[in-house]
């Protein structure tokens, strides 16, 4: 059983995005869940705003399920949760797994949050603290606060390392200026 690396209060992952080590790539993998309240499903999940939240509808575990089409390299999962919006819904016990497909998933990390209130950054990494490469994460909610029922989940953020490139080295632009012209358009 681990804790989470916690961010401070308000901390954003996409401050993580921000340094060019990592981008998002939640937006490549098929999501699904085991249950959903109407209204309250992956779209809620994925939308970029904390006021909105994924709501499971029937027994325990509860279940993210997020798919990529090909072996994908994943470093960090980033997930919100606020103890004081959302009480007895709040995971308590989440268990994270990673495979090839729903056959043969192995748990990696079983986390306890004690009121979670904001960002969770839980590292993906193998023995050797290396990212994992797989095809697919299952989140599991085992257990709530207040032995609640149902979850509730306002995001989940999936990160990769970028690669560097094949070019050359060059060093790491930061800045907000540096930022707008890193790339080619």
């Amino acid at each position: 059983m681990t804790t989470p690396n916690k961010t401070p209060p308000g901390a954003d992952p996409k401050q993580l995005e921000r340094t060019g080590t990592v981008r998002e790539i939640g937006s490549q993998a098929v999501w699904s869940l085991s249950s959903c309240k109407p209204g309250f499903g992956v779209d809620q999940l994925r939308d970029d705003n904390l006021e909105t939240y994924w709501q499971s509808d029937g027994s325990q575990p509860h279940l993210v399920n997020i798919q990529f089409r090909r072996k994908t390299t994943v470093k960090t999962l980033c997930i919100y949760a606020d103890y004081k919006s959302d009480e007895s819904y709040t995971p308590s016990k989440i268990s994270i797994r990673v495979g090839n497909n729903f056959h043969n998933l192995q748990e990696i990390r079983q986390l306890e949050l004690v009121e979670p209130s904001g960002w969770i950054h839980v590292p993906l990494t193998d023995t050797h603290k290396k990212p994992i490469r797989t095809f697919m994460i299952q989140i599991a909610v085992l257990a709530n606060h207040q032995n609640g029922r149902d979850t509730h989940m306002r995001q989940i953020k999936v990160y990769t390392p970028v690669e560097e490139s094949s070019i050359g080295k060059f060093p790491r632009c930061t800045t907000i200026d540096f930022m707008m012209y890193r790339s080619i358009r």
